[in-house]
């Protein structure tokens, strides 16, 4: 059965990104740091149609291939879109899915790799559910989160600790408006440079 879950990575105070973030200043001042785990290991994992290549540790490896394999869609917010320049027209998993308040004229065309969504998160996850079948659905944005954690549409959180104190930058948990939840461990996996650890929320 499809699933909505949740994976990015994240420094030990919570943040996913350094301040200033923008599509010149892509991770924001010193984001950069978060995702040296990506590029630093001595195995390859292609990603965007094979127009990237992570080097990542064989455990990461392995983690990260077993979660592309479920990849049935992805959902991304405007902003990052953005600061990712559209990744090129080669996104990091497909089909994608943009929330948006409107669709950039330029990439909306017949065979576009993005599905630009106007009408809100609960829209874009029933979109990017039936296009994915019976694989996951992964958001893929702090701010698709959390609006999805305020709408009680996500099923797992996966999380990529990386060793590292930010201090001050963009929040993984601002702006989220919810009743405590419970969370349930699903996997713990410890590597040297990341720390993976998948919660299950607790329905």
């Amino acid at each position: 059965m499809s699933k909505v879950v949740f994976n990015m990575t994240m420094s030990i105070d919570g943040f996913v990104a350094g301040l200033n973030d923008n599509p010149e200043n892509g991770l924001g001042d010193g984001g950069d740091r978060l995702f040296k785990w990506y590029f630093t290991g001595d195995t390859e994992v292609p990603i965007s149609d094979g127009t990237m290549v992570l080097k990542v540790s064989a455990q990461s490896a392995a983690l990260l291939n077993e979660s592309f394999k479920r990849f049935g869609a992805g959902i991304w917010g405007r902003k990052t879109f953005d600061i990712a320049h559209g990744w090129g027209g080669h996104p990091p998993g497909s089909p994608a899915f943009v929330v948006t308040h409107a669709a950039p004229s330029e990439w909306v065309y017949p065979g576009s790799p993005f599905t630009f969504v106007t009408d809100g998160v609960e829209s874009a996850v029933r979109q990017a559910r039936a296009a994915a079948g019976d694989r996951d659905v992964v958001l893929c944005t702090a701010t698709i989160l959390q609006q999805c954690l305020n709408a009680g549409l996500v099923d797992e959180i996966d999380i990529d600790i990386v060793p590292i104190l930010m201090g001050r930058g963009v929040r993984l948990f601002d702006h989220v408006n919810i009743a405590p939840v419970d969370l349930e461990i699903l996997r713990v996996i410890a590597t040297p440079l990341v720390t993976h650890i998948s919660y299950r929320i607790v329905k």
